[in-house]
């Protein structure tokens, strides 16, 4: 035997020593397989995440807010919710459309001059409709930029 073909006594082997070969291909292989693994499961999670986001999102589309002890009110002096709670705060004036650099959509006029406009937006009510009259809105007041009064319309009564 020659001083090549001997294997080391002191536990570490040589270069070019076969079996240190096969470990660091069976490692790379262990390694890959892992990583395929990994990226099996990423794809998983995110298929999963995309669907759960899809379910929830046609069970309480965009804009709609869950309010369980509500109902809504048509009736041809009231139109919204009867969520009190939420929409607790009330304003009086007359409705123009219109917001404030991009704050609200709608403006409510009230007495007292500019400094006393309410600036409108709604997730219940078509604010449309009240366009000039004289009308009554409760709502949540919301945090601006820019205007002074931002709110939430839930109900309107004429």
């Amino acid at each position: 035997m020659t001083k090549k073909e001997t294997l080391p006594t002191t536990g570490q082997a040589e270069a070019g020593d076969p079996r240190v070969l096969k470990d660091f291909k069976n490692e790379s292989e262990s390694e890959k397989t892992m990583k395929n693994v990994s990226v099996i499961l990423y794809i998983i999670l995110i298929f999963l995440g995309v669907g759960t986001g899809f379910l929830l999102s046609s069970k309480f589309p965009a804009g709609v807010k869950v309010a369980e002890s509500s109902e809504i009110i048509m009736s041809d002096k009231v139109v919204g919710s009867t969520d009190v709670t939420t929409f607790k705060d009330s304003a009086a004036g007359t409705i123009e459309k219109g917001g404030l650099n991009g704050e609200g959509t709608h403006k409510l006029v009230r007495a007292g001059g500019p400094s006393q406009t309410v600036y409108l937006i709604s997730s219940v009510v078509d604010l449309d409709q009240f366009v000039g009259q004289k009308v009554t809105v409760w709502g949540q007041t919301m945090a601006a930029q820019k205007a002074a009064w931002l709110m939430d319309v839930g109900k309107v009564e004429l």
